[in-house]
């Protein structure tokens, strides 16, 4: 994959888990949890894309759909887990 695809793929998991920590809100630990998260999950999904051979909404050389879909999910489990440490740390 080339320099600019990598850049591009950076950018939006790092938007996409942005948007995510406005939503749900937290701390600064739970915006670097959730900006990893983004970045494995996109990666992870622009593998699965590659594997599998998912050509829908393609970008050049990135697979967006299988990339944000994995990156949503891994959102949804880094929410998750984190979201039950906040719960027991504000009431203990």
């Amino acid at each position: 994959m080339s320099a600019p695809a990598l850049i591009f793929a950076f950018v939006i998991s790092t938007l996409i888990s942005a948007i995510m920590h406005l939503i749900v809100g937290g701390d600064a630990r739970r915006l670097a949890s959730l900006l990893i998260a983004g970045w494995i999950g996109f990666a992870i999904g622009q593998v699965i894309g590659v594997v599998f051979q998912v050509n829908m909404l393609n970008i050049g050389a990135l697979r967006i759909l299988p990339a944000v879909t994995c990156t949503l999910a891994s959102h949804v489990i880094v929410i998750l887990l984190t979201g039950r440490r906040a719960r027991r740390r504000a009431s203990g």
